[in-house]
């Protein structure tokens, strides 16, 4: 093989395994996926923080591939079922775990 073609095949190579390194699995996300998700979880945070009637300190928010969790202590019942449905209602949100308390 001449010297053009080996250096196109390394590059290939090399090439080929930076994007597998970079695809998601079951476990872990893809460099687009964790962009998204932060998108995601920033948004949530920012519709939590615009209600009045919630502590946005309380709550935390965290995502993974497009399912939101949301944690904390909250005074009531009512707290958590209105931080769900901010949550719920932000675009890219698949779904929306319930891991909050009630103090």
């Amino acid at each position: 093989m001449n010297r053009p073609k080996i250096f196109s095949a390394f590059l290939s190579i090399i090439l080929l395994t930076i994007f597998l390194g970079c695809a998601s699995t079951q476990k872990q996300e893809g460099v687009g996926e964790y962009v998204d998700d932060t998108v995601i979880t920033a948004k949530v945070k920012a519709a939590i923080m615009g209600d009045s009637s919630l502590k946005a300190t309380e709550i935390n928010v965290e995502t993974f591939k497009g399912v939101v969790q949301l944690s904390g202590f909250v005074n009531s019942q009512s707290d958590i079922n209105r931080a769900i449905d901010l949550a719920r209602g932000v675009q890219g949100v698949t779904s929306v775990k319930n891991d909050m308390r009630l103090k």
